[in-house]
């Protein structure tokens, strides 16, 4: 796939969203690109709000959406350049920097009060007018963002930093070219790549550590001045820490209190007193002089462990004016080349390993989490019912990692990018986010779904740790075809909400995880004794008008209830991330439809089918563990005893599996020998054997 197939898909995916939401193509293009940074974590998260007016001696001003980043107090401003044409057209450098001056005088508007009387209560840019107001002293970086669907000119290389009443701003211009380019990065992100001798002459001295790895890797042991750090951190933001640990973080005090004092009082002993940071990098330029080796140039920089001392630092020069000169930090830092995957992985393994400061969980490492090889395994293997006389079978695709979907396809022909594309339809794509957010609306907790993607997927990914940890065999074909059908349900109400004459173009988000948790709420209090048949809706592979007509009232009931003027916090966007908004919708005077009762089940006959589910799932991944065991072959297993006899490692349960395994294929070890020796294997690994 070249650029022009991503192009004429591209504008193609924009139509037929705005098609079926009804909604214009401009809002479908942002909400499309805004999804693609939002997956790729150049955006935490992504508010569409659409104002378009004029200021201030008739400036016109415009705003498509925000997302405000509240690890790095960064306000992200989304403007919209939309043409809609098939023709190449080209964006230039004058037409940019006139179109990213119409979200700056949103904001001066809005602190000039300008706009309080311009912009309905019931508007979501009233909400942003809020925000603004509210965090004006937080905000430390303005970042516009330009989405549009010409090609930037070549001409353009990059746009100087302004400041908007003593603070920072800088422009992006995101076309249809830099989407592609990302997509077609390893980690489905754009690299933050960074050039060290901008911030200090000669770049950062080190010492090389590989000696003492393995060959898949290179190590260095760094000291880097805390200024630079500082400066690294103020240009690139939380785009910096690596995904899970930036989501870890989010929910702990980010600027460490200790480290703060340490800055402020004894800088001279930030080395001894610190633990420093790991950071790794997928190639890294060294450059030999006569005072030693230094660190020039890192592509794809990550900062794994040290987000604290990063954000503190950062956090001390801004606001007490500390000065970082003679402050110095030790870093670790890998390079890593490798296959994406196993790259993501040994990132993961690192990131783990190193953030021994704080209690981290499995789930603050969820990408690599044994869940998501098993839904993508499914979503590989079993094709969805077909729907409308179809005669193709197709699957949902599951995005274990971002960008998978794209990549997949990049390297095939026309003829196998149409096949794969009939088996597996655009509207048919799942990622972890998708996902996260039907799942925790079905759990009730649609004020979590409403804190952002970020916010939320952390919560998912906690309870799915831990019902896997109680039963991993909960998680097999039942709960795939189940979570389909949610996000089918999901789906469904944010296109009937965006089609009701009730509709103000606002809080739909809020509005769609609302109503379906209410309809969950309801059928506990009203119905204890039945459940949905979820099973219903991934046979049809579409919603029953019975359950549609149904939503539709709540959905109406809920926007009344989170705009009533009575709520506790102004803020409509605000207000639905409480808990007690949601306690207000719970206790909403609703009756359902007695209508609804065909589309139950009895809890009993559902936990029959779900135990049903658990036994076939352990015979799946009994067959499973045979078959990776059987391809190690008898002569890896061998090698494995020798090293388990020299260490002396325990392994009297697995004796007998070990050795059946040992003299394959004389006899084949079943499916419980299978997985005690591949739970013996992780045992091993961890011992330090070389799984090579």
């Amino acid at each position: 796939m070249d650029l022009q197939d991503f192009r004429k898909e591209f504008l193609e995916d924009v139509r037929s969203t705005a098609a079926v939401y009804g909604e214009g193509s401009s809002s479908a293009f942002v909400g499309i690109v805004s999804n693609y940074l939002v997956n790729a974590e150049v955006l935490p998260d992504f508010e569409s709000t659409f104002y378009i007016g004029s200021g201030f001696r008739n400036r016109k001003l415009r705003i498509d959406g925000y997302a405000f980043d509240e690890f790095d107090y960064t306000m992200n401003l989304i403007v919209a350049d939309y043409i809609g044409d098939d023709t190449e057209r080209t964006l230039t450098r004058s037409e940019a920097e006139q179109i990213f001056q119409w979200p700056l005088r949103f904001v001066e508007e809005t602190f000039n009060n300008r706009l309080h009387d311009k912009i309905e209560i019931s508007n979501s840019a009233a909400d942003l007018v809020d925000l603004l107001r509210t965090n004006k002293a937080r905000i430390r970086k303005y970042r516009v963002l330009l989405f549009t669907d010409r090609l930037m000119s070549g001409r353009i290389e990059s746009f100087p930093v302004k400041e908007l009443e003593g603070v920072s701003v800088e422009f992006q211009i995101w076309d249809v070219e830099r989407l592609y380019k990302m997509f077609l990065a390893e980690f489905g992100r754009e690299s933050v790549e960074i050039d060290f001798t901008q911030y200090t002459a000669n770049g950062i001295p080190c010492l090389d550590a590989s000696n003492f790895g393995d060959n898949s890797y290179r190590s260095f042991l760094c000291v880097i001045p805390g200024s630079v750090i500082a400066d690294i951190y103020d240009r690139f933001g939380s785009q910096l820490l690596e995904g899970n640990v930036r989501s870890f973080l989010s929910t702990k005090v980010a600027v460490n209190k200790k480290i703060r004092e340490t800055i402020l009082n004894s800088p001279k002993m930030f080395f001894a007193f610190n633990n420093g940071i790991a950071a790794t990098a997928v190639d890294v330029v060294i450059e030999e002089k006569k005072d030693g080796k230094f660190i020039t140039c890192v592509r794809d920089f990550q900062i794994i462990n040290g987000g604290q001392t990063t954000a503190s630092l950062s956090s001390a020069r801004y606001k007490d004016k500390a000065n970082l000169e003679g402050i110095s930090v030790q870093m670790k830092l890998t390079e890593i080349n490798a296959e994406p995957d196993e790259t993501h992985n040994l990132m993961q393994k690192i990131s783990k390993s190193s953030n021994s400061q704080n209690k981290v969980s499995d789930a603050d490492f969820f990408s690599t989490h044994p869940f998501h090889i098993r839904m993508e395994q499914i979503s590989r293997r079993m094709f969805a019912p077909a729907t409308g006389g179809s005669q193709h079978d197709t699957r949902w695709f599951y995005e274990r990692a971002r960008g998978q979907y794209l990549q997949t396809q990049m390297r095939m022909t026309k003829a196998e990018r149409n096949r794969f594309l009939v088996q597996n339809p655009k509207h048919q794509l799942i990622t972890k986010t998708d996902l996260a957010k039907a799942r925790n609306t079905w759990r009730e907790i649609p004020h979590v779904v409403s804190k952002g993607a970020q916010s939320n997927f952390r919560e998912f990914a906690e309870w799915i740790d831990n019902e896997w940890q109680l039963s991993e065999d909960s998680f097999n074909e039942r709960f795939f075809q189940e979570s389909i059908a949610l996000y089918i349900l999901f789906k469904h109400v944010e296109k009937m909400v965006t089609h009701q004459s009730w509709y103000e173009h606002g809080y739909r988000a809020n509005i769609v995880t609302y109503s379906i948790a209410l309809l969950v709420h309801l059928l506990k209090t009203q119905y204890p004794t039945y459940v949905l048949d979820l099973q219903t809706i991934w046979n049809k592979q579409e919603v029953p008008d019975v359950i549609a007509r149904q939503l539709n009232k709540l959905a109406k009931a809920v926007l009344d209830s989170i705009t009533d003027p009575s709520r506790a916090v102004a803020n409509v966007t605000q207000w639905c991330k409480r808990e007690a908004c949601w306690n207000k919708v719970k206790n909403l005077n609703v009756t359902l439809d007695s209508e609804i009762e065909s589309f139950l089940v009895p809890t009993g006959d559902e936990k029959t089918e779900i135990r049903r589910a658990r036994k076939d799932q352990k015979i799946v991944s009994g067959i499973e563990a045979q078959t990776r065991v059987v391809n190690y072959g008898a002569e890896y297993w061998k090698k494995m005893h020798l090293f388990i006899l020299e260490k002396q490692i325990p392994h009297h349960v697995e004796a007998e599996a070990l050795k059946i395994a040992c003299n394959m294929p004389a006899k084949l070890p079943n499916s419980i020998h299978s997985q005690k020796l591949l739970s013996l294997r992780e045992r091993v690994i961890i011992e330090g054997w070389k799984d090579a």
